[in-house]
């Protein structure tokens, strides 16, 4: 993997670049702040020692670097596991379960296979499957965008067919596509996205939904682990790996508003598809959404319009519904996007459930500078939803959260055999998840991360959390 990072444009900028690590290098940025003197790290000359003096922040480089090192040299036999999970969970679905492929198999009976089902499952479905939206919530109930992104952040995990047949046969939408785009750094089509249309609403719906990070794919966690940071003029500083992932160019300096109109870079061709559809309807608007790293693409994907200047397209965007997402840019940025929301009125939630440890990264302190904005919806356990400033214990790690970390996940292991007679069969959670409930005993924040509880939040959670756009921002600059 290629990982030369252009830095033309920006004279703040933190890079790292884990393909040239040198094992002496690494073990030096431990005991030496000199990070620019290093081939695997790229800062602005004279300024490496001031910025990464603290241990602390050499410690969270090397762990970063290490990490992507490693996923870079398993990235091919994790996808095969992966792959070969995946069939083996497909095979269990299809067959019920265990107990049923054995007796079929024992008995001679034809086994359903991974290869007969219409559209296999991914990963997202074998852990949450609904495929429905929730009849309940129509169109104009203020839950009815936050459900609707929820169930489209979650399906873009699946393959092109799957969400097709879901977007066209059970949501009775218009499918526009699905689509693989380019990430220069890593010279591979890395970044996933799909559009729908919603015709049965006035005015009608475009939504963008940006997939997040899949359980096995190496590059897509690269992208989370790398620290790298620009700071981009008049804006502040953004997360350098979501900002390559949404499509910043390698050969150009900087990000310049057009380039080869061609482009199989997410932003560029994204932006290029919404002009055209929006043009055909002039009273037509669109909403971005994405759970976990597809959140950080989404809330980006405005950013760069406004750096843009693309007011008409801002002027459309009706809102940015995120879950899950991880810190984007520094205090700066979040003051910089806080005034574009307000300038255009668009509304941006952003919903985190329970101890998910995701929203939580990177860490929001003076070492990684990472900072939230926007209105942060926060639910409980119980799925009681609340607007708070900032989600509970915000960097994830306290020594005092760790016995009610433990408790609250014992109630939800609890929770995963008797919602279903609570709540109703379409809450019931599978085997799968149930796992992942146990994992959870140890590492809270793995489990609270799946889909599946965002889903909950967004149709049991209470539509009082919700605020007009207009409200929302006044609220915001008010505190």
């Amino acid at each position: 993997m290629a990982c030369g990072c252009n830095k033309g444009f920006s004279s703040n900028y933190m890079l790292l670049k884990p393909v040239e690590v040198r094992l002496f290098d690494l073990i030096c940025v431990l005991f030496h702040s000199n990070v620019e003197k290093r081939k695997f790290g790229d800062c602005p000359e004279g300024e490496g020692e001031a910025k990464h003096e603290s241990f602390k922040h050499r410690w969270l480089i090397f762990v970063s670097i290490v990490v992507q090192k490693m996923l870079q040299s398993v990235s091919k036999p994790l996808a095969w596991f992966g792959s070969k999970l995946e069939w083996w969970l497909n095979l269990l679905s299809c067959n019920c379960n265990f107990g049923t492929l054995l007796l079929n198999c024992l008995l001679a009976k034809e086994i359903a296979t991974y290869a007969s089902l219409p559209c296999a499952y991914g990963g997202s479905y074998l852990v949450e499957k609904r495929v429905e939206l929730d009849k309940s919530i129509k169109h104009g109930d203020s839950r009815y965008y936050g459900a609707l992104s929820v169930m489209a952040a979650k399906v873009s995990y699946e393959n092109k067919a799957f969400i097709e047949t879901t977007v066209r046969d059970h949501w009775k939408m218009e499918f526009l596509g699905s689509y693989d785009f380019r990430n220069d750094y890593q010279e591979k089509n890395t970044t996933q996205a799909f559009l729908l249309r919603d015709k049965n609403v006035d005015p009608e719906l475009i939504v963008v939904a940006f997939r997040g990070t899949e359980t096995f794919d190496a590059d897509a966690w690269c992208s989370d682990f790398d620290i790298s940071w620009y700071e981009f003029p008049g804006m502040g500083k953004m997360h350098g790996g979501f900002t390559k992932a949404l499509g910043l160019p390698k050969e150009n300096k900087g990000w310049p508003r057009e380039i080869d109109k061609h482009s199989t870079l997410a932003y560029y061709a994204i932006r290029e598809m919404l002009t055209k559809l929006l043009k055909t309807n002039e009273e037509a608007k669109f909403i971005v959404t994405g759970h976990s790293l597809g959140g950080a693409l989404a809330i980006l994907f405005p950013a760069i319009l406004a750096l843009h200047e693309e007011a008409w397209l801002l002027q459309r965007l009706d809102g940015v519904y995120t879950f899950g997402q991880p810190r984007v840019g520094d205090e700066k940025f979040g003051q910089f996007m806080e005034d574009q929301l307000r300038k255009y009125s668009i509304p941006y939630y952003r919903f985190v459930y329970s101890n998910d440890i995701v929203p939580r990264l990177p860490y929001d302190d003076t070492t990684l500078m990472f900072k939230h904005f926007g209105t942060c919806i926060y639910y409980n356990s119980f799925y009681k939803g609340k607007i708070v400033e900032e989600e509970p214990n915000k960097n994830y790690y306290s020594p005092w959260s760790v016995i009610p970390k433990i408790i609250n996940a014992i109630w939800e292991l609890i929770r995963s055999f008797t919602i279903r007679y609570i709540a109703g069969a379409d809450y019931e959670e599978g085997y799968v998840l149930r796992v992942l409930r146990i994992i959870g005993l140890v590492v809270a924040g793995i489990p609270a991360h799946s889909p599946q509880d965002y889903v909950n939040a967004t149709r049991l959670g209470s539509p009082d959390v919700y605020l007009p756009a207009a409200d929302d921002h006044d609220k915001t600059h008010q505190e």
